[in-house]
């Protein structure tokens, strides 16, 4: 009888689990399908009425309404397991992606974005680190935003809070930092590339190389365009390729000056924190590469891959909680902000003398 109980627990832990997560994940896919809704009916309006309406894609109606509902009501305890399910859902969508990118577009562009990929991380590092001296920042937190800052946000930071033995509330401030800026950033990126009149690869690769979060990155590409979504996606998992040397660096700095473990396996440490979502994207590129699906089955994965998007651009919004980010603290936002802005504006240089090499 014993030996029977003992086998059911772990099924009864799996269901228990999905029955936590099946309401949040319920909420994104209502948000994220309502926002393709909003944007069909403004089509169809226009269309019917002939009037040449603003195409607002389903990613920003998507973000709006979580927006308004996490900084109004709030999202009730019930749902918030399963709202953070939306960076699986995220990297999900970016392997699938990669049915949309044969194995030479991924080497062409990686050849540009790796050369702008390496300028970004060093002025991002380099900048959040004087920043933070200037502003007499705790030097851990300011590690962890410079981290965040010049790799891929949130999960970096996460990534590297163990790494280096920092304080919860360190990684927290560090947090609520990105956040705020990579939710300003969905609406004053584009603003800007229309101003310049940027195209749809070069709006991509900037987004990409400028935005903090994964998430977002993908996001405001999504807003520009369907091309500009995808080139987002590549120039940011370039970048999220680097997280485990990034970490690797500051977690043995921080070593040596016996406030972090000490790295016995240097190769161990670099692959358990290498985001192997990366690995199945280029894996779903090389099939494609070599046929392995029919025209159908690559307008299937591409379609479930917008599916997948559909429901972390949900999550983006809801997570977005503008009154807890101002509990967080001001200093590290206005170092985050001060940072974002001169990254922002180096990287849209970089880009734009880069564009004689760049797809049209």
């Amino acid at each position: 009888m014993s030996i029977a109980v003992t086998a059911e627990q772990p099924e009864a832990g799996l269901s228990r689990r999905f029955l936590e997560l099946l309401p949040g994940i319920a909420l994104l896919f209502v948000i994220g399908y309502a926002g393709k809704l909003i944007e069909q009916s403004i089509d169809a309006y226009g269309k019917a009425h002939a009037l040449a309406l603003p195409k607002l894609e389903y990613v920003l109606w998507a973000i709006l309404i979580g927006l308004i509902i996490s900084n109004t009501v709030g999202v009730p305890r019930i749902f918030r397991a399963g709202i953070e399910t939306y960076e699986f859902w995220l990297k999900i969508g970016i392997v699938l992606l990669g049915v949309r990118f044969l194995l030479g577009d991924v080497l062409k562009l990686g050849g540009v974005s790796l050369f702008a990929v390496i300028v970004e991380l060093a002025l991002a590092i380099g900048l959040m680190l004087w920043l933070g001296n200037v502003f007499k920042l705790s030097e851990k937190l300011t590690s962890l935003l410079a981290i965040g800052s010049s790799i891929c946000g949130v999960s970096a930071i996460i990534a590297a809070r163990g790494a280096i033995n920092a304080r919860d509330e360190d990684a927290s401030f560090a947090i609520a930092a990105i956040l705020a800026l990579g939710a300003f950033g969905l609406f004053a990126y584009p603003a800007i590339g229309a101003l310049l009149g940027m195209s749809d690869h070069a709006f991509g690769l900037w987004v990409g190389l400028a935005v903090d979060n994964t998430a977002e990155a993908a996001a405001a590409g999504a807003i520009w365009s369907d091309e500009a979504g995808k080139v987002a996606v590549l120039a940011k998992t370039t970048r999220n390729a680097m997280i485990g040397f990034v970490v690797l660096g500051f977690a043995i700095y921080w070593a040596t000056r016996g406030q972090a473990e000490r790295i016995e396996n240097k190769a161990l440490f670099l692959w358990n924190k290498f985001p192997k979502f990366v690995l199945g994207f280029l894996l779903v590129s090389l099939l494609a590469t070599f046929g392995a699906f029919t025209k159908e089955q690559t307008a299937d994965i591409a379609n479930l891959s917008r599916w997948a998007f559909l429901l972390t651009f949900a999550g983006v919004g809801l997570r977005t909680d503008f009154a807890e980010m101002r509990r967080q603290g001001f200093y590290p936002f206005v170092v985050g902000a001060i940072a974002e802005i001169v990254v922002t504006i180096a990287t849209l240089v970089m880009v734009l003398l880069l564009q004689p090499w760049l797809p049209a």
